[in-house]
């Protein structure tokens, strides 16, 4: 069933926030009239909900003078409650509208469809949903078992680069912010931070309790080494260039300089940011999982070594990794915004994503969620009830095209693969039509996101005309074309067939190749050795950058195809600095265009996040990012 909230924390002076402000929605958005609260029984501070004391959030200054805004939220041990107010997408006509409370407590908004059917309204990716928020029960300290898909590359934040590390590594570390399941930008080790009228200058107050797993207080020198480091070539960030706006960072990657003038440490808990030009948004780049701050003794101690065994400052600590088995975390006692509710999480990892064997775990309850699995689909989730959780994801999944590699630096040869390839068949046979079609790149509910873009039409006709004007007519001379893909589950190998007899019915030869070891993989795109490769993109950031900067800029250290488009590059550029929203969205949208034409890659549809949980899990907080920023330290069991 399908249920999406947002949980809004009332603040002094403003009202209820909604999500708008960070998400730039089409889809105009009205408070519902429920509020509900959830006081504990037991009178100990629930972790959220009810009558949980709102997290520390300290004052944001946004500017000076008569038009700067500010935020003050309740502090810590007032109180102030925490409270969920539902946000529903407004809709045209008098439709019949009612309540109905589900398992887990959540309140569903049932719309009339045609025939008089009820069903859930689905809202946008900017809203969150809350499992079991209104549960009375008030559970124990527990175990929380996860499916990992497969083994992370590393645990190192500013090296990660995939879902699965990225899952790990945001319970264990903490960035100067973070967003919360609203999408909204919020305090993390920094309790503070005000920024200059023209944006140029940051400056952020730590918290005083923060503390890194090895007992030693987070400074402001910590914050300046870890994003130092972050920039550094030799730590090989994904994330780096979204610092290439402060001040002397550009020199620094380059070995003309050996400090960076634009990271400064004002004393022991004043950091302070000075940029070149303003990017927009830089707080939110702040909040990417990159962004994390780590002790320097301990890396400089460990080198390499960090990413398997590391110190953070999150909610939970590293404890033990047996490759391709489990991954332990221990709950961190003295984390700042109070100690998580489960005592360990435990991953287990199955390497290729095997749904179908992570649900048959599930099933005899070895695990706490699952993914649901691809046999019986509709019959597990049927099952699942309110246990089953779905929403739209800030994603892309597509097959890149390397252009390095003959033929595909064709762009008659991609543009005729691409409508060779019958998607809309594809989600429907190989995966139930769970998945989003995607026309363009951007997924829905990006800023930037346009809902004319048509794509490319499966066009069997089309494709052998464009490989006749290749030089490949009925496919003739074209060799047996490579696809090669982390992932081996029934879903994965059906699509595979389809897409083999698609490409055959044009003359084309196609064979897949599976390497289900995801670093191993991971180090052979980077190489540019995959001709053509099975990819999805998670947003990092609820920004059309995250997704047109990272994966096509020339100078991307996520650009796998080798697609360089100086015309693009320069759209791209400008939209980073652009202030007007307006002029901002017509610069993505352009650069879209642009690189669609060209076809780089083959966008196949946008994901939704899918999960069943058990009945007895509480508390839990799902936002457009998915899976890695849920934040675990909430969670709890009723067992």
């Amino acid at each position: 069933m399908h249920s999406n909230w947002l949980s809004a924390r009332r603040v002094p002076g403003r009202g209820l926030r909604d999500s708008n402000d960070l998400a730039w929605r089409a889809t105009a958005l009205a408070s519902g009239g429920r509020i509900a609260d959830n006081p504990s029984p037991t009178g100990v501070r629930q972790p959220h909900g009810g009558g949980a004391r709102t997290p520390a959030r300290g004052k944001v200054d946004e500017g000076s003078g008569p038009h700067s805004r500010a935020r003050v939220a309740p502090a810590r041990g007032s109180r102030d409650r925490v409270r969920h107010v539902r946000l529903d997408a407004a809709v045209s006509g008098d439709r019949y509208r009612r309540r109905r409370r589900g398992r887990l407590g959540i309140v569903l908004r049932m719309t009339r469809g045609r025939g008089g059917a009820r069903r859930p309204l689905l809202l946008l990716p900017v809203l969150a949903l809350c499992i079991g928020v209104f549960a009375p029960a008030w559970g124990a300290d527990g175990v929380y078992r996860r499916a990992l898909g497969n083994d992370p590359a590393t645990l190192d934040p500013a090296r990660v680069s995939d879902i699965y590390s990225r899952s790990v590594a945001q319970q264990l570390f903490d960035g100067l912010v973070h967003f919360d399941h609203t999408l909204t930008v919020t305090p993390a080790l920094a309790q503070h931070w005000k920024s200059s009228r023209d944006g140029l200058l940051w400056t952020f107050t730590l918290r005083r309790n923060a503390k890194f797993h090895n007992g030693r207080e987070v400074t402001a020198d910590d914050v300046v080494y870890s994003l130092t480091r972050l920039v550094d070539p030799r730590t090989r960030s994904a994330a780096a260039d979204l610092f290439l706006n402060v001040k002397g960072a550009p020199e620094f990657r380059e070995g003309r300089a050996k400090t960076i003038p634009g990271f400064a440490a004002l004393d022991r808990h004043t950091v302070q940011v000075t940029l070149t030009e303003a990017l927009v948004p830089f707080v939110a780049v702040l909040a990417v999982g990159h962004a994390k701050i780590v002790p320097r003794e301990v890396v400089e101690e460990k080198g390499d070594a960090f990413g398997t065994a590391p110190v953070g400052t999150g909610p939970f600590r590293f404890v033990k990794w047996e490759r391709g088995r489990e991954l332990v975390l221990a709950a961190n006692p003295d984390y700042f915004d109070g100690a998580p509710r489960v005592a360990r999480l435990v991953y287990r990892v199955f390497p290729g994503e095997p749904f179908d064997t992570m649900y048959e775990e599930f099933q005899r309850g070895h695990l706490e969620d699952t993914p649901p699995p691809n046999r019986d689909y509709r019959k597990a989730v049927a099952a699942a009830g309110d246990g089953y959780v779905k929403r739209p994801m800030l994603s892309v999944r597509f097959y890149g095209f390397n252009m390095r590699v003959k033929p595909l630096g064709d762009r008659l040869v991609r543009q005729a693969l691409i409508h060779a390839i019958d998607r809309e068949a594809i989600i429907e046979e190989a995966f139930l039509g769970r998945h989003i079609l995607s026309r363009g790149i951007l997924p829905p509910g990006t800023q930037g996101y346009n809902p004319k873009v048509s794509g490319y039409a499966y066009d069997p006709r089309r494709a052998r005309e464009l490989l006749a004007q290749a030089g490949y007519p009925a496919g003739r001379g074209l060799p047996t074309l490579a696809i090669w893909a982390a992932a081996r589950n029934d879903g994965v190998l059906r699509e595979h067939d389809l897409i083999k007899d698609n490409v055959k019915a044009v003359g084309v030869r196609a064979e897949f190749h599976y390497l289900t070891d995801w670093p191993a993989f991971l180090r052979l795109l980077s190489e540019g050795r995959l001709p053509i490769f099975m990819y999805a993109w998670y947003a990092d950031v609820p920004d059309p950058d995250n997704f047109l900067f990272k994966l096509f800029h020339s100078q991307s250290s996520r650009n796998f195809t080798g697609y360089a488009n100086q015309r693009v590059d320069g759209l791209l550029a400008r939209a980073r600095t652009e202030p007007d929203t307006t002029r901002r969205v017509e610069l993505y949208r352009r650069a879209e265009q642009a690189i669609l034409e060209d076809a780089p890659i083959l966008p196949m549809w946008h994901y939704s996040y899918e999960r069943i949980f058990q009945p007895y899990v509480r508390s839990v907080e799902v936002s457009g990012l998915g899976d890695p920023y849920i934040p675990l330290r909430k969670v709890w069991l009723v067992k």
